[in-house]
């Protein structure tokens, strides 16, 4: 803990272990350091993991404890990326019952308020291109009507600076690489679609794009949404456009 800014800062992401955690400080300052660490993990653009006894009594049990509600909800108020089980599925009784629950208190954690709207970096100074998209996107869709947000990337990187700002707006992200989609489902509120835009001519890629979220129902005609893209295709972090579309008014576009 006395070095774990730097630990951050190296690590791909971050697990908040709460066993191991327990027996290094004592069970009692487990609580305060789960949320620094997820709070540092937001400010070094990190994702963070919680993880141990989240839903333990559904070992056996059908049902979690009010307080595992609790546990799991908090995590999540706090802005942590992911919830982690282990016995419970592993060897548990009821698997497919504690991954429903889980989902279950998790949703019903983001629909609130303080979750849906943060001011998280609202007056920091950002480094790059696609981080200062990302932010712009953000904003606009915090304030603005929109449905969702497609967010076209290579590496990943603009979706991942997406998500460390909470809005309860989906972010559909569009790659064509496989290792990139499975990065971007640890993101929170990102939800990755295979998407190769590398063959299309360049005025296309936004109707074919939207055409593939519609064929996937999630989004409809009449919806607005925010697309961010990058002007040359196959550069990772070259995102340096954001566009509000109508879907269903979209047609080719000469660029």
């Amino acid at each position: 803990l006395d070095h774990i800014d730097e630990i951050i800062a190296t690590a791909d992401a971050v697990m908040v272990a709460r066993g191991d955690l327990g027996v290094e400080i004592g069970d009692s300052e487990v609580p305060g350091v789960q949320k620094k660490l997820i709070t540092q993990a937001q400010r070094h653009n990190s994702v963070s993991i919680t993880a141990t006894q989240m839903m333990q009594s559904m070992v056996n049990n059908p049902q979690p404890t009010r307080a595992e509600v609790s546990d799991v909800a908090n995590a999540v108020l706090d802005g942590t990326d992911a919830v982690m089980l282990s016995a419970e599925t592993a060897v548990g009784r009821h698997p497919v019952r504690v991954v429903a629950a889980m989902n279950r208190i998790c949703l019903a954690a983001e629909r609130h308020r303080s979750v849906l709207v943060s001011g998280h970096r609202m007056e920091a100074r950002f480094d790059a291109i696609d981080e200062t998209i990302a932010m712009a996107t953000m904003y606009t869709a915090n304030h603005f009507d929109v449905a969702g947000i497609l967010a076209l990337t290579e590496s990943g990187s603009t979706a991942k600076w997406m998500s460390r700002i909470s809005s309860g707006i989906p972010i559909y992200a569009g790659t064509r690489w496989p290792q990139t989609e499975r990065w971007m489902s640890l993101y929170r509120g990102v939800y990755p679609v295979s998407f190769d835009a590398s063959s299309l001519p360049r005025g296309d890629i936004n109707r074919v794009a939207i055409e593939e979220l519609r064929s996937r129902g999630l989004v409809n005609d009449g919806d607005r949404i925010i697309i961010t893209k990058g002007d040359f295709s196959g550069i990772g972090g070259g995102t340096n456009a954001m566009k509000i579309v109508e879907v269903g008014q979209v047609s080719g576009e000469a660029e």
